[in-house]
This record gives C-alpha cells, structure tokens and sequence, in this order.
C-alpha cells in the first residue's frame, strides 16, 4: 500500500454547497434562505428555544402546584450522630450548634432515629420522631420539646 493509494471511503465524503450559483444548482438566487424576514437577512441568529414568534412552549404549558410560605424547615440530627456525648449530659440547640451538627441555634431542630443509642441522656429540640422519642425513653434519657 502506497500514499498515493489511500481514497476515503465511498461516500463518507460529499461536495461542499455552493449557494447563489443559479437557480440550475437548487441553491440561487436567494440561497436557500426564502423570501423576507429575519431568516433570510444576514447576521441573523436566532436562539436555541425560539419557535418562531408563536407562544413559547413554557408559557404555553400550565403551572401547576404552590409553595406553602409558611412550612416549618427544620435542621435535621440524627441519633447516631449523637452517640459520642457524655451520659447524662445535656443536649440543646446551643450545644449541637457548637458540636458542628446544626447550622443556626435559633432554627427549629428536629431529631430523627437514625441510629442507635445506649446513654442517658436529656434532649431538647423543637420535634421528634416516634422512633427517635422511643429510643431515648428506652434508653432512660429525657424529651424536652422547645
């Protein structure tokens, strides 16, 4: 096999379009382009969602649902983040603020049962789960509701 040998492959390659060489080549005299309007004048761009002028497709579809401005967003601890405190000690909002667990001490806290606790402890927050509230009860610690 030589250079001089090498051919693309048959019809991988096509012939470059040549607009406005009469109307003979399918492409003449407008080029195309049609007859008036944006589309036809040069430096025309147009964006990716335009449809058109007709109405676009995301104000022609429904909104549905609403945001409720009143939800109570809680900051989240679980119980097995709370495993490595001392027995007996006091849990509150001030004191998960400074552990790292909770972004602000005055937000609402909620503490969930997602692991497994075996101290005595006393924990306040504004709500907990059934199954967080169980564990902590059989543990022998306390519930205090903010």
């Amino acid at each position: 096999m030589k250079l001089d040998s090498l051919a693309p492959v048959k019809g991988s390659i096509s012939k470059k379009k040549r607009i406005g060489r009469g109307h003979g080549s399918g492409l003449g005299k407008t080029s195309g382009r049609g007859h008036k309007g944006a589309g036809q004048r040069s430096g025309n761009k147009k964006r990716a969602w335009f449809e058109g002028g007709q109405m676009p497709l995301a104000r022609r579809l429904p909104r549905r649902g609403f945001t409720n401005i009143f939800k109570e967003k809680y900051q989240i601890v679980n119980l097995g983040d709370i495993i490595n405190l001392k027995d007996g000690s006091v849990i509150d909002p001030v004191f998960l603020k400074d552990s790292g667990l909770i972004r602000s001490s005055l937000k609402p806290v909620k503490i969930l049962g997602n692991g497994s606790i075996e101290k005595k402890i006393k924990i306040s927050a504004s709500v907990f789960s059934i199954a967080a509230r169980e564990k902590i009860e059989k543990a022998g610690g306390e519930i205090i509701i903010l």
